[in-house]
């Protein structure tokens, strides 16, 4: 019957395959790679009033390198325990080829740290090499064997320091060749909502997380609980953003964060709402993501100009 199917309507065979294509690339999902980058460099912006376009542009590349290397290893190894049998946007399980997406994988961590390392090189300093390589670090204990941190409710935390206080920071000293209050409130800012994004893609998994032994905080906590807290976090994006605004770390222009408000809103009360509805909650890391790009893009605007 299926192959009957697949034979006389090939039009529609191909459509889903090209949706779950884009759905295995993640496109926008690399703007997780970006903020951090933009951010930081906007913040030394701010405090010097020079960007380094070669650096900037070098290191933008590199991150998103980096995130792809990460990306496909944990298709790689979550193809390894079987949490990702019935996640048919697997680019291992599009594929087929786990050897060759791993290979792939390794070339463009490689490319990536490349990339860090004329930084380094140029500026003849081992900060920002030194902190990318402890974020890949943080990258591979995520999923990779023998640790798989996330495995046991880590993964928010690691992507926390990962994109936030590291990331960040990493670059915003590529510019300046120095710390600043402003560039580590920002890293908490960005270190919290790209975490945000990796919290609510639990939500929809916990059967299959639950079959592979993984105990995520949303496995742990329960969808409701889970759900409850998710405002909590959203309160303290926003909160340490008006701080960072009355001490003058960050510009009044910087309020314009305010307006991914309804976004934030929006991801609560979804969650909220349908918390143990695993088959509403497919999409709802791409709000997650929503509020992240705006976040994002918001700070890094009003630190410009």
């Amino acid at each position: 019957m299926v192959k009957s199917l697949e034979i006389n309507s090939p039009e529609p065979s191909r459509k889903p395959s090209r949706k779950l294509w884009m759905a295995a690339i993640k496109f926008p999902m690399y703007s997780v790679a970006i903020v951090p980058i933009a951010t930081g460099t906007a913040v030394a912006y701010r405090n010097t009033g020079i960007i380094n376009w070669s650096v900037f542009l070098t290191f933008l590349i590199s991150a998103v390198l980096i995130l792809v290397w990460e990306n496909l290893c944990n298709d790689v190894f979550d193809a390894e325990t079987g949490i990702d049998v019935n996640k048919a946007h697997s680019v291992v399980n599009l594929t087929g080829k786990k050897n060759l997406i791993f290979a792939i994988a390794n070339i463009c961590l490689l490319l990536g740290i490349s990339g860090v390392l004329a930084i380094s090189w140029l500026q003849q300093d081992l900060v920002v090499i030194s902190a990318i390589v402890l974020c890949c670090i943080l990258g591979y204990v995520y999923q990779g064997p023998p640790f798989r941190w996330g495995y046991h409710g880590w993964g928010e935390i690691l992507c926390f320091f990962a994109f936030g206080p590291l990331g960040v920071s990493a670059a915003y000293y590529s510019q300046t060749k120095s710390w600043s209050v402003g560039s580590i409130a920002a890293a908490i800012i960005v270190g919290i909502v790209t975490s945000l994004i990796l919290f609510c893609s639990h939500f929809n998994q916990v059967a299959d997380d639950l079959a592979a032994g993984k105990k995520s905080p949303v496995v742990r906590l329960g969808t409701k609980r889970s759900a409850q807290l998710l405002p909590w976090l959203c309160a303290v994006i926003y909160a340490i953003t008006i701080a960072a605004i009355f001490f003058n770390f960050f510009p009044i222009w910087t309020a314009i964060v305010l307006t991914s408000l309804p976004i934030a809103w929006k991801l609560c009360t979804f969650i909220g709402e349908n918390h143990d509805h695993a088959d509403l909650l497919l999409n709802c890391r791409f709000i997650a993501v929503a509020l992240h790009f705006v976040v994002g893009s918001c700070l890094g605007i009003s630190l410009i100009f």
